[in-house]
């Protein structure tokens, strides 16, 4: 009979270390797990089971993506990207309505 194993913790790519990518950017994981301390509706939820869960990919509707955006007026430097990926979609969906 064969010893048993122990499964070992999931890490690396593909795993509960790796980043998220959210609208298209890859962000890290402690960077998730600030904006979902400093979100207080559904999105902070989902992004706590995202975390916990171990996904890559998190798909947002475009409610989600401005809680994001307004919850970064001052982001770490890891949030940069993202958040200006965001604005940049905002302002497009902003300029499309008025024409």
């Amino acid at each position: 009979m064969a010893p048993a194993t122990r499964a070992r913790p999931r890490s690396g790519v593909g795993g509960r270390r790796s980043p998220i990518t959210l609208a298209g950017i890859t962000v890290a994981r402690e960077h998730i797990a600030w904006l979902a301390e400093n979100l207080d509706d559904p999105i902070a939820d989902r992004l706590r089971r995202a975390l916990t869960n171990g996904v890559r990919i998190l798909g947002l509707d475009v409610d989600e993506r401005e809680s994001l955006l307004r919850a970064m007026t001052d982001p770490p430097d890891g949030l940069l990207e993202l958040r200006a990926t965001l604005l940049q979609e905002h302002v497009g969906r902003k300029r499309d309505e008025l024409a």
